[in-house]
């Protein structure tokens, strides 16, 4: 395999791409992205916080991408646009070495079942694992020692870095893209008490993931225990969360790291869960959501906002005094209580 080396743009071919107002000379060229401290006279970067202004003045790059309001301000070459942020994301693709590491065919170490179907331009890379009835579309890349369980779907265009698990019976949709070390598909946490030990609940359902749908390394998906787990169009789902059976996520919402969805509970479009965040089981978030970092939320919400829990950070001898205070609440709601009806 092979990656594209140092590809280069003229500023007039990035203002067409992104239909920027380019100030300054378009016949340069830039090779590379970079932070406004450190971009050099070959680099393009970004000016998208404000917070960020103060690093203008200084830069080194060939060219800047800002908002209007800040192009008298820049010292260099710049892209004025409505949205920095959204353009650097779109520009950040043309310079990924990743995006042009692509050899179809399969690997001579890899294992695929005689009856897997693989489309046209599939990438199967050493030491990976197809198994029976395997379908994937066009254009996909199995990483490394990637495992694809019996009788799923992989959509075209599609890219399983390495040592990605694909359960049996997931369905991916088209443009999903699964970070190492992601398990999709896995038994949920089923089990029956008797009194004195368990019994395991075998897990029949599946795992359904929408279109453009990326999960970050070390997150696990598990398969429904009858119905599926659903995960809609365009979510984005950071490393280390958990997704227990049956969970669904609607579309565009967007989970940081570490969060935690306790089983069947439904989540709407237009999510956004902050990182650590803890939701019950069997609860429903409606949709535009925005649940702030280390909440944990134990009932349903049926309006659209910005939502919290726990408290805030301060210093231990603070915290050790109001955490008295804490167990006080009650007796002194009731005292309050008191005093009204009198």
């Amino acid at each position: 395999m092979t990656i594209a080396q140092d590809p280069t743009y003229t500023l007039d071919e990035l203002a067409e791409r992104l239909n920027a107002r380019l100030i300054g000379d378009g016949r340069l060229t830039v090779s590379g992205l970079a932070t406004l401290s450190d971009a050099g006279p070959h680099e393009l970067t970004f000016l998208a916080n404000r917070a960020y202004l103060k690093y203008l003045p200084q830069t080194r790059a060939a060219a800047v991408l800002l908002h209007p309001d800040h192009a008298e301000e820049s010292p260099t070459a710049c892209l004025a646009l409505e949205n920095p942020y959204l353009a650097y994301a779109e520009l950040s693709r043309l310079f990924d070495p990743l995006a042009a590491r692509h050899q179809p065919g399969v690997h001579a170490s890899a294992v695929v079942a005689e009856s897997a179907r693989l489309g046209a331009n599939v990438e199967v890379g050493p030491q990976a694992v197809i198994e029976d009835g395997v379908v994937i579309g066009d254009d996909v890349v199995i990483g490394p020692g990637s495992v694809v369980g019996a009788d799923s779907v992989i959509g075209a265009g599609s890219r399983l870095h390495a040592q990605v698990s694909v359960c049996h019976g997931v369905v991916l949709g088209e443009r999903v893209v699964l970070n190492s070390h992601c398990v999709i598909g896995g038994d949920g946490f089923g089990f029956a008490h008797d009194g004195s030990r368990w019994h395991k609940i075998a897990q029949l359902g599946g795992v359904v993931l929408g279109d453009d749908v990326e999960v970050g390394s070390c997150t696990s998906i598990d398969r429904g225990a009858l119905g599926d787990t659903v995960i809609g169009n365009d979510v984005k789902i950071d490393s280390q969360v958990q997704i227990a059976h049956n969970v669904q996520i609607g579309d565009h919402s967007a989970l940081a790291g570490c969060v935690g969805i306790a089983g069947s509970t439904k989540v709407g479009r237009h999510c956004m869960l902050g990182g650590g965040v803890g939701l019950s089981g069997h609860l429903t978030l409606c949709d535009g959501v925005q649940v702030t970092g280390m909440s944990l939320v134990t009932n349903s919400i049926h309006e659209p906002g910005v939502y919290s829990s726990g408290t805030g950070s301060m210093r231990n001898t603070l915290w050790r005094k109001n955490a008295v205070r804490f167990k006080q609440l009650d007796e002194l709601a009731k005292r309050v209580t008191r005093l009204e009806k009198k």
